[in-house]
C-alpha cells in the first residue's frame, strides 16, 4: 500500500513539472537578430516566470547560446523561456512555434 502511495505521488510530481514547463514557454515572434551581440528582439506574451504580466512587449534578449540564433529567423513565431542572469535577462531556450 505503501508503495502504491509512493508511485502515485511520483506520478503527480512529474505532471506537475511538466505542466510548470509547459506554463514557463512564451510565445513570440523574432523582430531582429544580432548575431555579433548574441542578442535577439522579440515580441511577445507575459513572461509569467519573470513576473511580467503586461499584455505583451517588445523587448531585446541575451541568448544563453549564440548557436540558439541560428535556429530563428526574423517573422518566425516561437516559443521560448527566459531567465535573470547577471547580464540581464537572457533567454535560455527557443524553439519555432507548432
Amino acid at each position: 500500500m505503501k508503495m502504491l502511495k509512493i508511485v502515485s505521488t511520483m506520478a503527480f510530481l512529474a505532471a506537475s513539472a511538466a505542466a510548470f514547463a509547459q506554463n514557463a514557454m512564451v510565445n513570440g515572434e523574432v523582430k531582429k537578430i544580432d548575431e555579433a551581440a548574441s542578442k535577439i528582439t522579440l515580441k511577445h506574451g507575459p513572461i509569467k516566470s519573470l513576473d511580467m504580466d503586461e499584455d505583451g512587449m517588445t523587448m531585446v534578449f541575451r541568448v544563453q547560446d549564440p548557436s540558439m540564433l541560428k535556429q530563428v529567423k526574423v517573422g518566425d513565431k516561437v516559443q521560448f523561456e527566459a531567465e535573470r542572469a547577471s547580464a540581464g535577462i537572457t533567454i535560455t531556450k527557443i524553439q519555432k512555434a507548432k
